[in-house]
This record gives C-alpha cells, sequence and structure tokens, in this order.
C-alpha cells in the first residue's frame, strides 16, 4: 500500500494547485491497483478502478505494461470485473497504441480461442505502432498458415486502419483570441523557466500566456461551445523561436480535443494562425497533433495609385487591416473548399494548410500514425507478396526539365526514401528522407522519452548514424527539479542507444556542452540530414532542422522524417571586411542588408538560406548557420571549398575522439563509427572522387542575396526596440542597428558571453581584451557584470592549454566549479567576470536570468520578451545581441561604446575574420 497511499498523498497536494492526478506511468503502482480492484471489499476499489481506465498512461511505459496483462487475464476469464468486460478490455487495449498492449493482442490473436482471436484482431487492425518484433510474430505465424494473422495482414495492405477513420468534417467553426501582436515567440505559450513541468502536461499548462488570457479562452468556450477557439498572432507571426512541442500541446490543452478518453491531458487538433502565417518549425509541431495552421494574410501592405508600397517616415511599409480577426471575430474554415469564411463572405484562400499530406494528418489525429500506417502497409503487402493499392497521397514529386539542382535539393534526392519516379526532384516535392543525425536537448528530453513510450518504440532505428542526448539547457543549475528530471531522461535515452552528456552508470564526467555545438561536431558528412530538438539545430555541415520533441522521437525511433523539400535563397559576398569588425557583425548586417534590398520583405522566412561561406571553418561557420533561426529561414547550408571542409571534419574527428577517450561511446561503438564515415568522406574529397558539395550553376533558387562587406563599417546590433509604438515591431530580430545608433550613452546593466553563437575564438577574443584593457589602465574594472559560459568543455579544455583560461581565471570573481555546482539560481550580479559551466545559461533563461528590466549586451540568439530578462514594473527589459568584442567593452563602460572607443580597445586582437572565396563554388 505505500505506493498507492503516496499516490494518494500527491493527488492531495496537486488538488492545492488546482490540479487533477497525475497520470501513473509506474508498473509498482498499477499492480497495487489491480490488487485493490481484485479485492472487492477494498475501500480503494472504485477509486482504483477510475485510475486504472483513465488515469494509466499507455505505450511502453512500466504502467502500460502491468495494464495489459491485467485486461488479458480479463479477456481469458483468468479474472472477472463486472465494470470491465471482456469487451471494454479489448477497447482499452485498442487505445494503448503499443508495445505491451500489441504483444497483448497479438498472443490472443494467436490463441487458440477462435472467438477471442477474431477479437483481438479486430482491434490489430485498427494499430499501426508495430515493430520488428510484433511483425516478425506475425511473418511467422503467416508462414504456418494461420488464416487470422492472413486477414490482419491483407487489412494492413487495405491500409483499413487509416481508411476507416471519420473523414475529415468539411466545415470547422472557429472564434478567434488574439494570443499577441507581433510575432508570437513559442516562450509565451511555453516559458522556457517552466521547462521542468513539460512532460506533466496538466501543470504545464497553467503557464500558457497568462491566467487571464486562459480564463477568456474558457469564457470563449463557454459563449461558443459549438466551435473551436483559435489563437492568432495579430500582424506577426504564430510560433517563432524555439521548437516546442510544448507550446502545441499547452495551446490543445486549452482549445483542442482530448485524444482518447482513457488517456489524460493528451489533446490534439489546435487550430492556429498569424498574420504572417506560422514558424516553419511550429508548423511541424502543429502536423504533429493533426492540428491547422493559417496563415491569415488579415494586413497587407498598402499601396498607392501606381501600385508601390506606401511607406511612412521610417521609411517603413504601412500596413493596413484587410478584415478583422479581433478576439470573439466568429469565421468559418471551409475544409472542402479550401477557404476561409466570415458568415458568407469569403475572406482568403487556405488551400495551402490543407494538402493531400496535411489532410492524412488530420484525419489520423496526427503524423505519426501516416508515417507507421505507411511502412506497416508496406511490410504487409511484401509479407503477402502482392501490391499495395494507393491509399495515401502520393508524394509530391515535382522534377523540372533542364533546371539544375541548389544544394537542398541534392541532399534531399540522396536521402529520399519511397519516391515513385526516378527524376530529380525539385523544391516543391514532398518527400521521406532518411535522417542520418539526431539530437535531443534537456528540456525537451523529457517529452520525447514520452512520445517514444507512446508510440512503443525501444531501441533506436539502426539506420541513424548517431544520436546525441545533452545536458545543456539544464547546466547552470543542479537544483531539485533537475536532479530529478535529467538522471531519469539519461538512462532513458542511453538504453534507448543514444549518446548521452551524463552517464547514468557515473563512468565519464558530466559533459553540459551546448547541443548544436556536440551535433555540429558529430555531424561528419555535408551531404547529411540533421533532426535536433531545438530551433538552432542549424549545422555549418549537412542541412539541419529544429524540430519538436514529437518529431525528434519519430526520427529516432524510424530513422526518418517527412517533409517538403524547401525552395532556398542564395547568399553570397563580395567586398572586403574591414580588419575591425568582427563576423558576427557580418551576420547581422546579411539580415539587414536583405530586409533593405526587398523593401522589408523577409526572404528568408521558411527557405533554406545557401550561404557561400567558402574559407570558413565549420566552428566558426556555425554563427552564421545558427543566426538563420532568428532569420526565421527553416534551415542554412553552407558551401564550403573543398581543404575548408577537410579542415572542419579534422576538428569533428577530434572532437568525438575526446568523446571517445571520455568513454563516452556505446556498445555499437558509435562515435567509433562516426570518425570512420569522416575518413572516408576526407578520403573521397582527397582524391576527387566526391568533391564538396555545391550546387548546379543552373540551379534556381527564390531569391538572391549578395552581401556587401564594404559597407559594413560599424558593428551591428540586433536590437528588441522594446518601446516601439507598433507594437508587432517589438521583439523581432530584423531591427538591426549600427554601434553609432546609441552615441555611447545607452546604459548597458550586464553583459552576456556564451550560448552556442560563441566559439573558441570569442572567448580568446575576451582574453585579449581583458589582457589590453590592463595595459592601457593598469587594471581591469567591470562596471557591469560580465556573465561568460563556455559552449563545451572541449574549448574550455583549450583554453587552459594555450593559456588563455589562466587569463579569465585572473579577472573572474566566480568560476564553476563541477564538484559543487550551483543548487539555486542567482538572482542578483556584482560588477565583475562571472566565468559559468559550459551550457545555455542565460540565452535559455529556464535557470539563469538577468534581474527584471535589465538592458542585457549579449551574444546570445535570443532577444524575446522575458528569455533573457523579464520586464520590472517601471522599465522593460531588453537583450541587445552583438559580438564579443562590443559585449566586453559594455561591460567595461557599463554603457555602449563609441566607434572610436570601440576601434581602440580592438587594436591587434584576433577578430573572427572572413574573406569571401574567389573560387565559383557551382558546378
Amino acid at each position: 500500500m505505500n505506493t498507492y497511499n503516496d499516490y494518494i498523498k500527491e493527488i492531495e497536494e496537486r488538488k492545492g494547485q488546482g490540479l487533477h492526478p497525475k497520470p501513473i506511468d509506474g508498473a509498482e503502482l498499477v499492480s497495487e491497483i489491480i490488487a485493490q480492484i481484485k479485492d472487492l471489499e477494498n475501500p480503494y476499489r472504485a477509486d482504483s478502478l477510475q485510475f486504472f481506465i483513465y488515469n494509466t498512461l499507455p505505450g511502453t511505459t512500466s504502467a502500460a505494461g502491468e495494464k495489459a496483462k491485467f485486461l488479458k487475464e480479463i479477456i481469458l476469464g483468468e479474472a472477472v470485473v463486472k465494470e470491465i468486460t471482456p469487451a471494454f478490455a479489448f477497447e482499452l487495449l485498442s487505445h494503448m497504441k503499443g508495445g505491451p498492449s500489441i504483444e497483448v493482442l497479438l498472443d490472443l490473436a494467436l490463441g487458440n480461442d477462435v472467438a477471442i482471436a477474431k477479437e483481438a484482431a479486430k482491434v490489430l487492425k485498427t494499430q499501426v505502432f508495430l515493430y520488428e518484433a510484433d511483425t516478425d510474430r506475425l511473418v511467422e505465424a503467416f508462414k504456418n498458415g494461420n488464416e487470422i494473422v492472413k486477414d490482419i495482414l491483407e487489412s494492413y495492405v487495405q491500409a483499413e486502419f487509416f481508411t476507416k477513420l471519420p473523414d475529415v468534417a468539411e466545415k470547422v467553426e472557429i472564434v478567434t483570441f488574439i494570443a499577441g501582436e507581433g510575432d508570437i515567440s513559442t516562450d509565451l505559450l511555453s516559458p522556457g523557466n517552466q521547462a521542468h513541468s513539460r512532460s506533466d502536461r496538466e501543470l504545464h499548462g497553467q503557464c500558457m500566456i497568462t491566467p487571464q488570457a486562459q480564463q477568456e479562452i474558457k469564457a470563449l468556450q463557454a459563449q461558443h461551445p459549438d466551435k473551436s477557439v483559435m489563437l492568432i498572432a495579430e500582424k506577426g507571426t504564430m510560433g517563432v523561436g524555439s521548437s516546442r512541442m510544448s507550446g502545441v500541446n499547452n495551446v490543445a490543452l486549452w482549445t483542442g480535443k482530448q485524444a482518447s478518453p482513457y488517456i489524460p491531458f493528451v489533446n490534439i487538433a489546435p487550430i492556429v494562425g498569424g498574420t504572417n502565417g506560422i514558424s516553419p518549425i511550429f508548423l511541424t509541431t502543429v502536423d504533429v497533433t493533426g492540428g491547422i495552421g493559417l496563415d491569415l494574410k488579415n494586413w497587407v501592405k498598402k499601396l498607392d495609385a501606381d501600385g508601390n508600397i506606401v511607406r511612412n517616415e521610417n521609411d517603413e511599409p504601412i500596413l493596413e487591416e484587410t478584415y478583422s480577426v479581433a478576439t470573439g471575430t466568429v469565421l468559418t474554415i471551409n475544409i472542402k473548399e479550401k477557404k476561409l469564411y466570415k458568415g458568407d463572405q469569403e475572406l482568403i484562400d487556405i488551400s495551402k494548410a490543407f494538402t493531400p499530406q496535411k489532410m492524412e494528418f488530420i484525419k489520423a489525429g496526427g503524423s505519426y500514425a501516416i508515417v507507421f500506417g505507411k511502412k506497416l502497409q508496406t511490410f504487409a503487402a511484401k509479407t503477402l507478396g502482392v501490391d499495395f493499392p494507393l491509399v495515401y497521397a502520393p508524394s509530391k514529386e515535382i522534377s523540372i526539365e533542364g533546371q539544375g539542382l541548389t544544394a537542398v535539393e541534392k541532399i534531399f534526392n540522396r536521402n529520399a526514401v519511397g519516391t515513385i519516379s526516378n527524376k530529380a526532384l525539385h523544391a516543391g516535392s514532398d518527400v521521406r528522407v532518411e535522417v542520418n543525425i539526431v539530437g535531443s536537448q534537456d528540456t525537451t528530453g523529457l517529452m520525447t522519452a514520452q512520445e517514444l513510450e507512446s508510440m512503443a518504440a525501444t531501441v533506436i532505428s539502426p539506420i541513424v548514424d548517431g544520436a546525441y542526448q545533452s545536458g545543456c539547457h539544464t547546466a547552470s543549475v543542479w537544483d531539485k527539479k533537475a536532479q530529478a528530471n535529467i538522471p531519469k531522461l539519461m538512462k532513458f535515452m542511453n538504453d534507448f542507444g543514444l549518446i548521452t552528456a551524463r552517464d547514468p552508470k557515473g563512468v565519464y564526467h558530466a559533459m553540459t556542452d551546448v547541443i548544436h555545438k556536440v551535433l555540429n561536431d558529430i555531424t561528419i558528412d555535408e551531404w547529411a540530414i540533421i533532426i535536433g530538438g531545438d530551433s538552432h539545430t542549424r549545422m555549418s555541415k549537412g542541412v539541419a532542422f529544429g524540430a519538436d520533441s514529437g518529431t525528434v522521437a519519430l526520427a529516432l525511433a524510424t530513422g526518418e522524417a517527412s517533409m517538403p523539400i524547401p525552395e532556398s535563397v542564395k547568399v553570397t559576398f563580395k567586398g572586403d571586411m574591414k580588419g575591425y569588425m568582427d563576423f558576427r557583425d557580418v551576420v547581422h548586417a546579411t539580415q539587414a542588408q536583405m530586409l533593405q534590398k526587398f523593401g522589408g520583405e523577409n526572404v528568408f522566412q521558411g527557405r533554406i538560406i545557401e550561404v557561400h561561406i567558402g574559407t570558413l571553418n565549420a566552428d566558426q561557420a556555425f554563427t552564421f548557420t545558427d543566426w538563420t533561426a532568428e532569420m526565421k529561414a527553416k534551415a542554412s547550408i553552407c558551401i564550403s571549398e573543398d581543404y575548408t571542409l577537410i579542415e572542419s571534419l579534422e576538428i569533428a574527428k577530434g572532437r568525438i575522439q575526446i568523446m571517445i577517450d571520455k568513454g563516452m561511446d556505446n556498445e555499437n561503438q558509435v562515435l567509433q563509427g562516426l570518425i570512420d564515415k569522416a575518413n572516408k568522406r576526407i578520403t573521397e574529397i582527397i582524391s576527387g572522387e566526391k568533391p564538396a558539395l555545391i550546387p548546379d550553376a543552373n540551379a534556381k533558387y527564390y531569391a538572391e542575396v549578395v552581401v556587401d562587406l564594404d559597407v559594413i563599417a560599424e558593428p551591428m546590433i540586433a536590437d528588441p526596440d522594446v518601446n516601439n509604438i507598433d507594437v508587432s515591431k517589438r521583439y523581432t530580430h530584423d531591427t538591426i542597428r549600427p554601434l553609432s545608433f546609441y552615441g555611447g550613452v545607452k546604459k548597458v546593466d550586464l553583459g552576456f558571453i556564451g550560448s552556442c553563437m560563441v566559439h573558441k575564438g570569442d572567448m580568446k577574443i575576451l582574453a585579449q581584451m581583458l589582457k589590453n584593457i590592463e595595459e592601457q589602465h593598469g587594471k581591469v574594472e567591470f562596471l557591469a557584470p560580465l556573465v561568460v559560459a563556455p559552449p563545451t568543455y572541449n574549448i574550455v579544455d583549450e583554453l587552459k592549454a594555450e593559456g588563455d583560461w589562466e587569463v579569465l581565471q585572473k579577472y573572474s570573481g566566480f568560476e564553476f566549479n563541477d564538484s559543487a555546482p550551483k543548487g539555486a539560481a542567482r538572482t542578483e550580479y556584482e560588477n565583475m567576470l562571472y566565468l559559468e559551466r559550459p551550457g545555455c545559461n542565460l540565452c535559455m533563461g529556464n535557470q539563469e536570468k538577468a534581474a527584471k528590466g535589465d538592458t542585457v549586451m549579449a551574444t546570445s540568439t535570443r532577444l524575446f520578451q522575458g528569455r533573457v530578462v523579464e520586464d520590472s514594473e517601471g522599465k522593460k527589459g531588453e537583450s541587445l545581441l552583438s559580438s564579443t568584442p562590443v559585449v566586453v567593452l559594455s561591460t567595461i563602460l557599463g554603457r555602449t561604446p563609441t566607434i572610436e572607443e570601440y576601434k581602440v580597445a580592438v587594436e591587434g586582437i584576433n577578430l573572427t575574420k572572413f574573406a569571401p572565396s574567389h573560387k565559383l563554388l557551382v558546378k
């Protein structure tokens, strides 16, 4: 009774928070509950029945294993429970998705009782989450002449698990709710500082937007009980920033529908919209849950009589409203016509939201069932030796005669599976691709583990070259929440087959390296496709896509992903970079020059940025690819010269070898396999057998941007513009300003050097600047705190070997100690240098934050409201993003420097330099 009593005690505690009982995932508790159900006189029997039926998590949880076994006993008559008839037991098994439930259903279908076997077969025909252990049993039984199994396989060939689902409704009535004006970050829907609760869906749901907003949504639902609430980003894009499955889960929890009556707090089918559509990464997550994402286009650029864009005094396009979506507006999504209506008035065409593939996701309640269903149909047809009918929408395959391929088109063509034609595919084609590298990060990892359990996966797909579970998002503070969550996550992922930052067995030192940096190192082929559980999964080798925790789980389980081939924007460079500039300034200038060239239109949004970086190695080029997430690009690809790529691969080999030396490789020797693949790739390049990836000369791009290095005359800063009178212009990453804009007088309260945007060179720049300042002024004095978090332990080790870490130690007032990590987040900062543990630190915003209302100068990527710094009552917090030397100087001065002060401070310092390639990087 101890486990059950503990559960009851937890339930009482949750009542005080306004929460229901937590869903059960443990076998021990379910075993006690079953014993109490069997005991007809047990005082807890009624509650135990409710917990067993409605509150036990499905899939491969240990709780599901106990539940499935007991349901089998009931079906076989070995246990009698009047409240759970054999028919009801079958129904419960049908909602358990896979793993133990499939094992039990197969036991029953292959048993001697024909009546029971036929009932089990009926349920099996509705299931899609079958793995090799399950399909092997079907194959063996079929070979032995089992007619029931033959019937199941014939059903699978016809994909009846999909075709017999209810059709998608022709119309959906909605009522609007403006979640915010301007771009809506996923932080609004699922705040980073609440990351610890993401796997507790009901608890985490309390953090969406605000309690007031939640009450307003409830009021709308009460007023319109027959309609769905659609959350909207007015004058902005919905879901920018991080790859938050938790954000979509929260929206679905408040506005969607329950996936199953027997699975608590798992909701699907949210409806979201944005004036400028949905962020690509967020839209993928909406698809995972069978939801709808609309590009509303309800504000457009005003045109004069001649068709020219009308601009305001700041030379920005003036927007005018074409139709209102104010909170409480009733609209109709006509799915049949693919149009949005207000009453009888047609507003816009929304056909992009209802492609044949998206219609399948909606019908199936999410994308997982489609992916697994296609695999199951193929398996069954192969087993029976028959052709399968075209049930699912055929992959959209676009091939344009005489048109070359961009770099991303080449990668997709190489990795595509299940295509119909043998022709080269171009942008717009919808394809399944094999995934080479997968990354899971620690604040979404618990959800990824839940998704893997729910889809009954137990081991990583053998076609994945390598996968990594990070510990970077919880690196700053080893508090009780991290101590409870992270070891459990690391054990699950290590058992599943990932290389893990922390060793569940305690053999190697915990590595809190930033996930993107590790993935960049373990990507050993520029032809690779990478899927990672973070929007900054943007490698400088291969093409990488940030993804929600569910898509990461799918990639781990199947080794595949499905998506359209995106269009590309080509970025090249001309001119010379000035000696006092840092490459980070080139990155910001790229965005600024692009916006200027296209009249404020962000041509990068939703597309691949093909950057012809040429001469920068993977460490330094990552600064560009990382920032492309803030450019709202879907992904980015670096085009490198042969020997630059070889240099990058050698760096990767060295870093992977360090991981091996630390004892991080697993029994399958995944890391050694990556080194072997890197050696093979280097040989191919040197021999000329397969040079570095370049696009075709006659490839077609959506747009081309030529960055003029000559006009970048001073450091560039991305400003959240927190006081812009137009709310929609705040907290975007599109306001790029020169240093001189601030006139050397803007107060800076804190500086941050760290996160994925910096590399070893940045740490060396910091050390060199501190030495220079001491030589010039006799001492180093900080007028604002400077927080430094190196991205990886490798960098720390290299800095120690080269003498730079000693310099940083000299000027620091705090240095991290892995033997005694911080147990609580810092709330106050002194004017000194803090040497923090490698990891995300302030950039993540879930543990450490600046003081409320601070103005922060950071190398980070995040300037969203409340991320790095929250507002105070009297002042808005703001996070300005700049290069390392600007951050250092701002903390020394306590304000933004003038251009003259900046030039003096960086004189003689080896900044991150870049010179465009003189080679024509096309084929």
